[in-house]
């Protein structure tokens, strides 16, 4: 696919033209130098951060301030996970129609912003409740969806092919950020201001995020997919995932690792402590080193997709994911011991996941045409992320039978084929093979 990219530094237009024969460099700047990049990824930071905010400041105050049942917090929790269910697929149809996608990405924003706004003015108003928190998240998730929909294809228009890996790590790095920043920036808030308050920190995050994608000046010039409806567009980017060999391979090991993963995380919290007997104060020192290792991971990654390609930093990831759960598995000993392989486990895991998140988006974006980026990265994410609440019914259903050690294993086991996808595919590294000698007279 041959694409024309503009160069993202400003040039002046009052600037004299270079004397002739002098030799231009039209290569982009390092992602660092571009203001446009550091705009965009500036403003996907705060925005996530906004959301791990939220994440804790919303369920307190259903749970301090309305009293929710149990019930009332299983529908607040699913809330913010039906709007990728129900407008996942159409998303990434909506999203290859457009010519520009900053618009929409801006507009989501706002959205969300005003709606979370609502929460703050709802309580000092009095009339909040726990049907307010649950279309307040059904709104954000549904802008959510749309605003990824549309920021996977916007970014091939700031970001040049050759630096689109490296890209990707900056927004995976992102999430690391927010993850370990998010969780004690809410708790600090929501013990000065109160929870509901505490909601207008994602207002506010939101706000920002759209200001800053609004100063973003890279022109967009995409050419929309003629569209011959809804559903047919979206059976589009369900056949171009499952018929391309490479993002069939990539669909089918994103899937098996998101299952047994939350497999595995279902009963997470329940073997740490009442197996492993890790002292809850400790619990969450554990998780940010995850964090951090999301952080040192989209670091290397770059550097060494850069030497040895998306495709083997790729395979490496999914081969080391297993390693790690089995590790943590049949771990024993004194808790000096225990806790050192947790910590070590969790920077390590940090960062692979990291490296398989970020070479899956850069070959995602590298294989598939343009007019169907919309539709394919809509397409994986309904699958990855549809299967999160199965593996997590599933881990805790088979830890009632057969005991939470056991599952840890079976779910080390499941993941381990996830290399299948990828070595069966073209993805994995062949051995050029010598030419031919010549016929000899």
């Amino acid at each position: 696919m041959k694409r024309t990219f503009h160069n993202r530094r400003r040039a002046s237009a009052q600037s004299a033209p270079p004397p002739a024969g002098t030799p231009i460099d039209k290569s982009p700047a390092p992602l660092r130098k571009q203001r446009d990049y550091r705009l965009l990824w500036t403003a996907r930071t705060i925005s996530i951060t906004g959301s791990e905010v939220s994440k804790l400041a919303i369920p307190l105050t259903a749970v301090m301030l309305l009293t929710a049942s149990p019930s009332e917090m299983g529908v607040l929790t699913a809330a913010a996970f039906v709007p990728a269910l129900l407008f996942g697929l159409q998303s990434g149809a909506i999203a290859d129609r457009l010519i520009r996608h900053r618009p929409l990405m801006i507009v989501c924003e706002l959205v969300s912003c005003a709606a979370a706004l609502t929460v703050p003015l709802a309580w000092l108003f009095g009339v909040l409740n726990i049907l307010w928190l649950v279309v307040v998240a059904l709104v954000i998730g549904t802008a959510g969806v749309l605003f990824r929909a549309a920021n996977f294809p916007h970014v091939a228009s700031v970001v040049a092919p050759h630096q689109r890996t490296e890209a990707m790590a900056g927004f995976q790095a992102s999430y690391s950020v927010a993850s370990v920043g998010g969780p004690g920036l809410a708790g600090l808030l929501v013990q000065l201001l109160t929870a509901p308050i505490a909601v207008l920190a994602e207002a506010l995050s939101f706000l920002a995020s759209a200001l800053l994608l609004r100063s973003i000046r890279t022109p967009e010039h995409n050419e929309p997919a003629p569209s011959r409806g809804m559903w047919r567009d979206v059976v589009e980017g369900l056949r171009a995932s499952a018929t391309h060999p490479v993002l069939r391979a990539v669909l089918g090991a994103g899937v098996t690792i998101n299952f047994f993963a939350m497999t595995y995380t279902a009963i997470y919290m329940l073997y740490m402590i009442n197996t492993l007997e890790i002292p809850k104060g400790l619990i969450g020192v554990l998780i940010a080193l995850s964090g951090l290792g999301g952080l040192l991971g989209a670091w290397i990654t770059t550097r060494m997709a850069k030497k040895y390609g998306e495709n083997r930093v790729l395979l490496f990831s999914v081969l080391f994911f297993p390693i790690e759960i089995l590790a943590v598995g049949l771990l024993t000993g004194p808790l000096w011991w225990k806790l050192a392989v947790l910590a070590i486990m969790g920077i390590v895991t940090g960062g692979i996941v990291v490296a398989f998140a970020t070479c899956m988006g850069a070959i995602i974006l590298r294989e598939t045409s343009p007019e169907l980026r919309g539709r394919v990265n809509a397409t994986m994410t309904f699958a990855v992320q549809g299967v999160l609440a199965l593996g997590s019914l599933t881990g805790g259903l088979l830890a009632e039978l057969v005991g939470i050690r056991p599952v840890i294993l079976v779910s080390a086991v499941g993941i381990a084929f996830s290399t299948i996808w990828i070595w069966a595919s073209p993805l994995r590294p062949r051995r050029s093979t010598p030419p031919a000698p010549l016929p000899t007279n």
